[in-house]
């Protein structure tokens, strides 16, 4: 039986959102070289950033333009390590991988001393935290394995009803528009309507700009990974964790390395 009776009641105010009022630098890597989309995802990252953090969009000088397989994505890892070498020099307190693939996640958790997190992970638990059962809207067919098999590492396999492909390649997303809102409309209907996903994961960083136009279409929840991996960044560096060094993420093993990779030599 309920009463009119209510248990005493605290509000705190927080001051700052980091210690002593020290910005959260929050280095975000597009692993592709397309200086269009990294500039999107840059401003899709400030776009959710609390007040007190710097946000530093970078992408690296050499590899594909864009990431649309397993070729394109061995070779992007390289370009993201030498980006993640580069923000701990700078001292960054987190590092994103704004790609879907996570491409190169668990060697930057290796090599960084502040935490990393790939944007397919990020979106899968924070999908997990709003709905039952979510769905991934991407582009190329040919990547829809991709997903399945980060959904299958990262154990959200059960929570995903599919992953939907508009069949557009990652480059047409800089020209997003209505006939793009609709094609990726139409997936999470099906997947709404016919799946009972309650919520629909956006499955590539060239989307970042497209959630609330995709979510109004539609009626339901749309997770960005860029967005969510921002937020929880800035989580774990408020909270002042970081990747255990203890096991398998323990800094690499010093060795020789040659040639090009010389200069990893420790």
């Amino acid at each position: 039986m309920w009463t009119n009776r209510s248990a005493k009641q605290w509000t705190f105010i927080a001051f700052s959102s980091s210690a002593e009022g020290v910005p959260v630098r929050i280095q975000v890597i597009n692993p592709n070289t397309s200086e269009a989309m990294t500039h999107k995802i840059g401003l899709a990252a400030q776009a959710v950033a609390r007040s007190g953090t710097q946000i530093i969009a970078c992408s690296p000088a050499d590899g594909p333009v864009s990431i649309e397989g397993h070729f394109d994505e061995a070779i992007a890892t390289l370009g993201v390590l030498e980006e993640v070498r580069k923000g701990r020099e700078q001292q960054v307190d987190a590092h994103i991988i704004a790609c879907f693939g996570d491409p190169g996640l668990l060697a930057a958790r290796e090599y960084a001393s502040a935490p990393v997190i790939g944007i397919a992970e990020a979106a899968f638990h924070m999908a997990s935290l709003i709905s039952t059962r979510f769905a991934v809207v991407t582009t190329l067919t040919r990547t829809r394995i991709i997903a399945e098999h980060l959904l299958q590492r990262y154990g959200f396999s059960e929570l995903c009803t599919s992953v939907r492909c508009i069949d557009l390649p990652v480059l047409a997303l800089e020209e997003s528009g209505p006939e793009l809102i609709e094609l990726m409309a139409e997936q999470a209907r099906i997947a709404r309507d016919q799946e009972g996903a309650g919520a629909i994961v956006l499955g590539c960083g060239g989307m970042a700009d497209l959630a609330r136009q995709l979510s109004e279409a539609i009626g339901l929840p749309v997770i960005d990974g860029v967005a969510a991996a921002v937020k929880l960044a800035e989580s774990l560096v408020e909270l002042g964790l970081s990747t255990s060094k203890h096991g398998d993420l323990a800094d690499p093993i010093g060795k020789p390395f040659k040639g090009r990779f010389a200069y990893l030599s420790r």
